[in-house]
């Protein structure tokens, strides 16, 4: 199974957006996938859920992420780097089911300039350190707001090229 995670809490993010043209383009190439959006984690997620507690709203997200065998992240750039929110949610997920030795693609998005190089080489040190192997290509989308159209389909010939082709590469991975 493979679950796309939208690694932000905030509402109306290009993030989600982002992560919903994945899972469209994905089931258009025969792969389906669950998206799992961070804003849907449990509000006090940091009272209820990290170091061994478990709640009943936390376990139906613990249960999908057990089930999955390769991750889809798209992460935007906070403060050069991953959402405080993504980290707390790795925390949060039992370890070693949750994802060793799974596969993983990573995506960087940015309002800026870089679509969040760094913070997706800080992201790879955490799966590394959590046995999840990264997929080489990982895709870097700066501008976001530029890259989306009113639909939320990226329409700039380069960034669909290359989205394409990770995604080819990710159902091989």
């Amino acid at each position: 199974m493979i679950t796309i995670i939208s690694a932000t809490n905030r509402p109306g993010s290009s993030t989600l957006k982002l992560a919903r043209y994945y899972q469209k383009k994905l089931l258009e190439k025969g792969t389906e996938a669950q998206l799992l959006s961070l804003s849907q984690l449990p509000a006090n997620i940091i009272e209820t859920d990290l170091y061994g507690k478990r709640s009943a709203e936390f376990q139906k997200i613990q249960d999908i992420i057990t089930a999955t065998d390769k991750f889809l992240f798209v992460i935007p750039e906070y403060n050069g780097s991953f959402p405080g929110v993504l980290k707390v949610f790795m925390d949060a997920c039992a370890l070693p089911e949750s994802f060793y030795e799974k596969k993983a693609a990573l995506v960087g998005v940015s309002s800026g300039r870089y679509g969040n190089i760094r913070g997706i080489d800080h992201f790879t040190g955490v799966c590394h350190y959590l046995h999840l192997h990264t997929m080489p290509l990982k895709i870097h989308i700066p501008d976001i707001k530029n890259e989306l159209n009113a639909t939320g389909d990226l329409f700039k010939p380069d960034t669909v090229k290359f989205t394409d082709e990770q995604m080819d590469n990710f159902i091989r991975f």
